[in-house]
């Protein structure tokens, strides 16, 4: 990035994604069942926002479009980490089912 969107768009997605780690941290640590569903509803909200942001870097030409596909993908990676999270968190009962034949 030049040295204007680096220092807008760019310390933008730097902070949300500091705060994502920070709130999927003590997400992590949190006992009550439903606030921890909170949480990482929280944390999908953030990761969508980064998304948003560094969609919004690609369409200004800001990051090339072999950046965009590699960000995209870990991005993309990381919600579905989330979602199998809150799924696990959602059905509980459903957790570490293996099947054996």
């Amino acid at each position: 990035m030049s040295k204007n969107p680096r220092y807008g768009i760019g310390n933008r997605i730097e902070n949300k994604l500091l705060d994502l780690l920070e709130f999927a941290y003590f997400t992590y640590f949190i006992t009550d069942r439903d606030k921890k569903i909170s949480g990482v509803n929280k944390c999908i909200l953030i990761l969508d926002t980064i998304k948003f942001l560094v969609h919004t870097s690609w369409e200004g030409k800001f990051i090339s479009h072999k950046q965009y596909e590699e960000i995209g993908l870990k991005l993309k990676e990381v919600g579905r980490m989330f979602g199998g999270w809150l799924k696990s968190l959602e059905n509980p009962e459903k957790k570490n089912l293996t099947q054996t034949k």
